[in-house]
């Protein structure tokens, strides 16, 4: 039997504990042999947002389970217990297959875990996880990353995927599939989490694009070129670039490929548009661009983007599905 423990300490967040509790210590139905044995590892008690919790062991019995699960940490500019980043190390180097949740790769990477590998955290936090870390390859579009041994999730609902994902590997797709129908979810999701990531102009404020950011927004339809751009800014087009990096952090055609990008994020949301209706209204002039630029920004088609986000005024409910800036 694979024994799973739940690693956890003051500041987790209880979603993801709650969601790899609920995946790893019920068995679905029909499943032939042995399923998990869940224990929960942490100092007692353990607060986790309103919830207190009685663990079973200490963390220094991280090392003698099959998986250490380690949930998100909810203040990512405060640094995650020594005895919590120590215990998951230990468990690494005994050979325990070692997974986090969300931003509980915080604590993998302040391990050291994550040195050299690709992995992933919630999007509103990979630019953070890369800049601490600098050795570690942080991947903001994925739901997870299986290194093998080591595992991360992207936020929230990525979780789940993560999870999912690792009943698939010690059991199978079948079981997974049934375990996914009992909890009412999909056994896996298309696309990586680029296509819940908000792309916000930069505030108005005093800098030299201020003027400039808007007109753009106004003219998304029209096939602008970087001298455009510099003419209406009346600088020279290096000089525009050079600002565009300060301001935006990235260069003006890639910053207007994103606005673009995010235009037609909002027309097949909230419009019946066809799609060479968008890439029209986006300027992204025929349809096999604006997919091709799509896919490739977003993780999925544009009409896979609609059947997942589609609006739902017609029947009363909100205006908006995503409230994406809420999610941190």
């Amino acid at each position: 039997m694979n024994t799973v423990a739940l690693a956890v300490t003051d500041g987790m967040l209880h979603l993801e504990l709650a969601m790899a509790y609920e995946v790893f210590d019920s068995a679905p139905a029909g499943i032939a042999g042995p399923w998990y044995s869940v224990v929960v590892c942490g100092p007692s008690p353990v607060r986790a947002g309103r919830f207190l919790l009685e663990p079973d062991h200490g963390l220094d019995h991280l090392p003698h389970v099959d998986t250490v699960i380690v949930p998100g940490w909810a203040d990512i500019d405060q640094e995650p217990p020594a005895d919590l980043v120590d215990a998951v190390r230990a468990a690494h180097e005994a050979g325990v297959r070692v997974v986090s949740l969300c931003t509980g790769a915080f604590v993998l990477a302040a391990a050291g875990l994550l040195d050299g590998l690709r992995a992933t955290t919630h999007w509103a936090h990979t630019q953070v996880l890369a800049a601490r870390y600098p050795q570690v390859e942080v991947d903001p579009d994925v739901l997870y990353v299986d290194n093998g041994s080591v595992l991360t999730s992207a936020g929230k609902a990525a979780a789940m995927d993560l999870c999912l994902h690792l009943v698939r590997l010690d059991h199978g797709s079948s079981i997974a599939n049934t375990l996914a129908r009992r909890l009412v979810v999909p056994p896996h999701r298309d696309g990586g989490q680029a296509q819940f990531v908000t792309t916000p102009v930069p505030s108005p404020g005093n800098h030299p694009l201020a003027g400039l950011l808007p007109w753009v927004l106004e003219r998304l339809d029209q096939p602008l070129t970087v001298e455009d751009l510099a003419r209406e800014a009346r600088m020279s087009s290096r000089n525009l670039g050079r600002h565009f990096r300060s301001v935006t952090g990235t260069t003006p055609l890639q910053w207007l490929l994103t606005q673009r990008i995010r235009h037609a994020q909002e027309l097949l949301e909230t419009t019946d548009d066809t799609i060479d209706t968008i890439a029209t209204a986006t300027g992204m002039g025929t349809a096999t661009t604006l997919r091709r630029h799509f896919n490739r920004t977003v993780g999925v088609p544009p009409d896979t983007y609609r059947r997942t986000f589609r609006s739902r005024n017609r029947y009363g409910l909100n205006d908006r599905t995503r409230e994406y800036s809420r999610l941190c």
